[in-house]
């Protein structure tokens, strides 16, 4: 009895869990990669209200330079729960980078995204949302590349 008890509790374990994963942390607990925010240079267009629920917008990376261009396009998710505070993912050459993207405070639709990979790759993205399921913004990343971003479910 003691042991399918055992089993049981670790098949839930591993079922609730196997959707997680580590995303590194500096010891202040700030994301290991940094992001700067960079203002638009036009008037701010209105308040768009985002969801009340968890969504997957996916992220399509078109290449702005030749470096970017060796690598082509990316593709990566951005899943937001309701707090405003997402998880970022995407592959760049065999390196998968995870992070996290936030909205920039008193900006609801303004956010930063910042990912690192297992290598120590990392990428910061700043992007604006147009609605609560599009957006776009910029992305560069530490091996020089630079990318534009469409955010879109």
């Amino acid at each position: 009895m003691t042991t399918t008890r055992v089993v049981l509790t670790a098949a839930m374990t591993a079922a609730t869990l196997s959707g997680c994963y580590v995303v590194p942390l500096a010891p202040d607990g700030a994301p290991v990669a940094g992001g700067i925010v960079v203002p638009g240079a036009y008037a701010a267009p209105p308040i768009v209200a985002m969801p009340s629920f968890a969504s997957t917008l996916n992220a399509r990376l078109y290449p702005t330079n030749e470096i970017a261009a060796q690598a082509g396009m990316l593709a990566g998710t951005v899943v937001t729960p309701t707090s405003g505070k997402g998880r970022f993912q995407l592959d760049y050459r065999g390196e998968l980078l995870v992070g996290e993207a936030t909205r920039v405070a008193g900006n609801a639709r303004a956010g930063v995204a910042n990912a690192v990979g297992e290598r120590g790759t990392a990428m910061s993205c700043t992007y604006t949302m147009t609605s609560p399921s599009q957006g776009t913004g910029t992305c560069s990343l530490s091996t020089g590349a630079r990318y534009q971003v469409h955010l879109g479910t």
